[in-house]
């Protein structure tokens, strides 16, 4: 792909997504390796505004992991923040913060190049439209239950969480977003039952044909198949205990753009007519988890029921 498609990308997530002013002040939090897209962003931001700020940390070891304080605190002090970096700050300390604060932003989890210029190249309107529709049918639902043909089972009950929706408009202060985005997501109170996950999850990428089987009891994953996860998920609980384990998150997905999974969670989760599973904190989504990591898991072709009826999902 060539720079000027790099830098249309970062010119619509600038001027649409978070449709910064000349008279704000922007800062694109990085790390070396996402280095070139959060310089494009920069530009970007430039072009609109001379209060612009670049700022770059060496990338994380975990998804989750708060980033050093002095870029919590330029997140805090911004308009807009925008932050293409390796782990993910989504759900930190750190992005809700700054959100409380006022500012407005969206973070960009593991993107590359190839996610970066497919995943802004979308119809925004379209993908705000399918969160509605699918928000309408979940809202007021005491259980939602998500099955597959390969083993998933599992029901959630949100209690008195809100499900969230992530359409990718970023326009009001304190509003927040992935990019790229669309999904409409909720994180639950209690959750029971298996879940199979046969789409894209890390350390893997794109699992292709490999399964993933994680059991659920009363709000907590208890059994994980997979080695690699299952370390990830011992490694938090060094830091936190049994909260490493909390069922975090249900997901569905809401970008008709997205056809094709390609291997990135940042894009995968996006996917309309998935669902995502994860793992760990929740604080940032509505919940009361505090954790050093969030996994999802994506799962395909599922059937999803609010209180016994079929959820229309977007494909």
């Amino acid at each position: 792909m060539s720079d000027s498609d790099v830098a249309a990308a970062a010119e619509t997530a600038v001027r649409q997504c978070v449709a910064l002013d000349d008279a704000e002040s922007c800062v694109v939090v990085t790390d070396d390796k996402r280095l070139p897209i959060g310089e494009a962003l920069y530009e970007a931001a430039r072009a609109v505004t001379e209060d612009a700020t670049l700022l770059r940390y060496p990338p994380g070891n975990q998804h989750g992991e708060e980033p050093p304080a002095p870029v919590a605190a330029a997140m805090a002090e911004a308009d807009v923040f925008l932050a293409p970096t390796t782990k993910s700050l989504s759900h930190t300390r750190a992005r809700g913060d700054a959100c409380e604060a006022g500012a407005r932003g969206a973070t960009l989890p593991g993107i590359t190049e190839e996610v970066f210029t497919t995943g802004l190249d979308a119809d925004y309107d379209a993908i705000a439209s399918h969160s509605l529709s699918v928000l309408e049918q979940v809202n007021d639902a005491e259980e939602v239950r998500v099955t597959t043909d390969r083993g998933t089972d599992i029901t959630f009950e949100p209690g008195d969480r809100d499900w969230l929706s992530d359409t990718g408009i970023v326009h009001d202060a304190g509003a927040f977003s992935n990019l790229p985005a669309g999904e409409v997501f909720v994180s639950p109170e209690n959750a029971n039952g298996t879940y199979v996950v046969d789409g894209t999850m890390m350390p893997h990428g794109l699992l292709d044909g490999e399964e993933l089987r994680f059991e659920v009891e009363d709000g907590y994953v208890t059994d994980i198949s997979d080695d690699d996860v299952r370390e990830q998920v011992e490694a938090g609980a060094e830091d936190v205990g049994r909260d490493a384990y909390n069922l975090a998150e249900l997901g569905i997905g809401t970008n008709v753009g997205v056809t094709d999974l390609v291997g990135s969670v940042l894009l995968d989760e996006k996917a309309a007519g998935t669902v995502h599973i994860a793992i760990g904190d929740d604080a940032g989504i509505g919940g009361d988890t505090d954790a050093p990591l969030h996994l999802d898991g994506i799962i395909q072709d599922p059937t999803v029921y609010a209180d016994g009826e079929e959820v229309e999902l977007p494909r």
